[in-house]
């Protein structure tokens, strides 16, 4: 009941945040190109508010809760909060809260991946440090790969997402353009650590804490 009721909340937020850019394209307080942009990418977040339930149809997986509401609060401070209203562009560290977050996510997610390829093997036989290193090595890769897709929306769309220029469109030259990707890429890392130090002390030293994590084939 709780999972339906958060879904419903979420969908309701989405539309608000939908029903903003598209006001927002109508006055034209952007350019038509990037409203277009804004309205789009709410479009794809209120779609992606059902990934969880289409990863459950069309792959058999079915994920757990505690994944999919950490999933669902990163939806919100990424795309409804982040991008629809604008903080990423009004709050200057918005987008490192987000690259410390995603990766706790993604390393949740890897905990669960490896769960998953035990397929029936007892995972409280098993070392926590398979669980901890995967976790962390998993959210590092996606970050990376991240950091691809950022620069081809700046290739294809002069998004600037990499901060490679200024908000007045200045390029910025050498060590400088290179300061928020490799910032990104530090805060990635720490946050995938920081979320391994707290599942090491959930855990104690048993690796059964990591069984409500796993990800499970639907028959």
């Amino acid at each position: 009941m709780t999972y339906r009721k958060l879904q419903i909340g979420l969908i309701i937020f989405g539309l608000i945040c939908l029903a903003y850019n598209i006001y927002e394209l109508i006055i034209s307080k952007y350019s038509t190109q990037q409203g277009i942009i804004f309205v789009v990418e709410c479009i794809a977040g209120i779609a992606l508010i059902f990934l969880p339930e289409l990863v459950q149809k069309f792959f058999k997986l079915a994920l757990p809760e505690k994944i999919v509401y950490f999933y669902w609060f990163f939806l919100v401070i990424s795309v409804f909060l982040g991008t629809s209203l604008h903080m990423i562009s009004r709050i200057s560290y918005w987008d490192k809260i987000l690259h410390a977050v995603s990766p706790m996510v993604l390393t949740a997610v890897g905990y669960g991946l490896i769960g998953f390829f035990m397929k029936d093997a007892p995972i409280s036989k098993t070392s926590p440090w398979l669980f901890l290193l995967f976790g962390f090595a998993f959210a590092g890769l996606c970050g990376v790969f991240w950091e691809f897709w950022e620069f081809l929306c700046d290739t294809v769309a002069d998004m600037n997402l990499q901060r490679y220029a200024t908000s007045g469109g200045v390029p910025l030259v050498g060590r400088d353009a290179l300061m928020d990707t490799m910032g990104d890429l530090l805060t990635n890392t720490i946050g995938a650590f920081i979320m391994g130090v707290f599942a090491a002390v959930q855990a104690r030293g048993n690796a059964g804490h990591f069984e409500e994590y796993r990800l499970r084939k639907i028959k």
